[in-house]
């Protein structure tokens, strides 16, 4: 079992950014695919960014040069920075793992999800 705590969302202006974190309750470096997903209201989930465990990262193509996925595998955290951010982001973002072969943007993969943090951007 791996349990996710997400943290940093939280309401911007347009342009400005914002840092995510996500913490894992057990080490995950070693054999996880980790990604960031989000849901605006009345719409799907979808993929924002994944890491796999050696450190590869896919990303949606409309969020490619402003959105950026790390993790820190001492601290079994992972992150998201978002630059210039839009009214168009405002969403749910949830942090979720799993330790299947790949590590694309298929929700139906990961099978451990946080409880999502809001981000919230006004124009």
């Amino acid at each position: 079992q791996v349990h996710l705590v997400e943290g940093g969302g939280g309401s911007v202006q347009a342009g400005e950014s914002l840092r995510l974190s996500c913490s894992a309750s057990t080490n995950t470096s070693s054999s996880y695919c980790m990604g960031w997903f989000r849901q605006a209201p009345g719409k799907e989930r979808e993929g924002v960014a994944s890491i796999d465990f050696d450190g590869s990262t896919t990303y949606a193509d409309s969020l490619k040069g402003r959105f950026a996925i790390s993790k820190d595998n001492a601290k079994n955290t992972l992150y998201l920075r978002m630059n210039t951010l839009k009214p168009e982001d405002t969403a749910m973002y949830y942090c979720a793992a799993h330790s299947h072969w790949g590590c694309d943007l298929v929700k139906e993969t990961y099978n451990y999800w946080g409880q999502g943090t809001q981000v919230t951007v006004s124009s």
